[in-house]
């Protein structure tokens, strides 16, 4: 699969671009590769639905921002649009007097086009993972609430024995043109919601909607190295369409429990491990974990607090450049809060030939800090 393009070089904006840059910049391209202007460039038409799928994310705050924080698998599954036809039904006001008036013998309009069948709504599940789940993958099993196609009136909303008739307000064409002025702008119709049909005796189980809640219990396989905000789509498992149109998708969206040795940094992971300080100082073969088991790592003699060793590839993969990133190893020098005393004896004569000043023994520390505060008593004693 070809890499895809940057949204941003797409539309030749800067990433600082402003909501009415990010329409400009869209409506010049727009303009350029109109289908209705380029009947027979295959390739003016791919170019026109490219921009207009980075206009849907980069026009959308929410979009926008999980495209800047994880680029495009953090938008996987926004519109990917089959058609031309697909984009009118996206943009309907846009295209039918808003943001291009009648510039193409108002395709976009009303009157000019067929009505095409509303996608079910998109649901949103959560899941919670391990870091380990994250970085292999593993196959979670959900389980929600959706609304489907109801049995009873098989999806028409009306009781058995009835049949929806056409609109009267937008006559079967789900849209309704408002004229101000100059300006036309195509919105859905308010009578029917959109769907072109009236309902004169609802269905009683789906009081008219077409669709009834139900459970559902899906088996979903989330890919290696997931990070935490990230959201795997599930084609054709949202709810039905209102008027027999496609299935929408389900989204889950992942949140990665923190661990209790490891942080995660995009595909690198930190561990921060404690040495002694003969270890530090003459250096040590040390054993520490990864997410593959443990490893022998090398600290080199002369260590100092706070360097780091870097693990190549034992960090965790990145979903959408397919490399594996590494596992940075941070060491810091610890202390013993006790020692016994043939260690006392042995750090105090590396002291003296460091030529280190170090608390003396505690006994005659408290004799020295007595003479201190009462000279006189040392003289009584002797």
């Amino acid at each position: 699969m070809a890499e895809k393009v940057c949204y941003y070089e797409l539309l030749r904006i800067e990433r600082s671009a402003s909501k009415i840059e990010v329409d400009r910049a869209y409506r010049k391209l727009a303009i350029k590769y109109h289908p209705d202007s380029n009947k027979d460039d295959e390739n003016a038409v791919e170019k026109f639905k490219e921009a207009t799928e980075a206009y849907e994310v980069l026009s959308d705050g929410d979009k926008r921002q999980r495209y800047d924080q994880h680029g495009h698998a953090g938008v996987d599954g926004v519109h990917q649009f089959n058609d031309v036809e697909d984009i009118f039904d996206a943009f309907g006001d846009l295209f039918g007097g808003g943001m291009f008036g009648d510039l193409f013998g108002g395709r976009g309009g009303g009157g000019g086009r067929r009505r095409r069948s509303r996608k079910g709504a998109d649901i949103r599940c959560n899941v919670t993972l391990s870091l380990e789940e994250a970085a292999r993958g593993v196959e979670k099993d959900i389980s929600f609430r959706r609304r489907v196609t109801c049995e009873s009136c098989s999806g028409s909303g009306a009781e058995s024995g009835s049949q929806p008739t056409t609109c009267e307000t937008c006559g079967g064409q789900g849209q309704v043109i408002q004229s101000a002025g100059i300006l036309r702008v195509q919105t859905a119709c308010p009578n029917c919601s959109g769907s072109g049909k009236q309902i004169s005796q609802p269905c009683g189980d789906c009081r008219g909607s077409g669709l009834q809640n139900k459970k559902a219990e899906l088996s979903v396989s989330i890919p290696a190295g997931v990070d935490d905000g990230m959201r795997v789509r599930v084609p054709g498992e949202g709810e039905g369409s209102p008027d027999g149109g496609p299935v929408g998708d389900c989204y889950v969206f992942i949140t990665v429990r923190p661990h209790d040795l490891f942080k995660r940094d995009g595909s690198h992971l930190i561990l921060q491990l404690p040495v002694s300080y003969s270890q530090a100082a003459l250096g040590a073969e040390v054993e520490v974990p990864t997410l593959d088991g443990p490893h022998q790592l090398r600290v080199e003699p002369g260590t100092q607090n706070g360097d780091v060793f870097t693990l190549r590839g034992k960090g965790v993969v990145d979903p959408r450049a397919g490399r594996t990133g590494d596992m940075l190893v941070q060491v810091f020098i610890e202390v013993p809060k006790k020692v016994n005393a043939e260690q006392e004896r042995l750090l105090r004569e590396l002291a003296e030939l460091d030529h280190e000043a170090v608390l003396p023994h505690r006994k005659s520390f408290l004799r020295n800090l007595k003479n201190f505060f009462d000279p006189e008593s040392d003289s009584s004693e002797s």
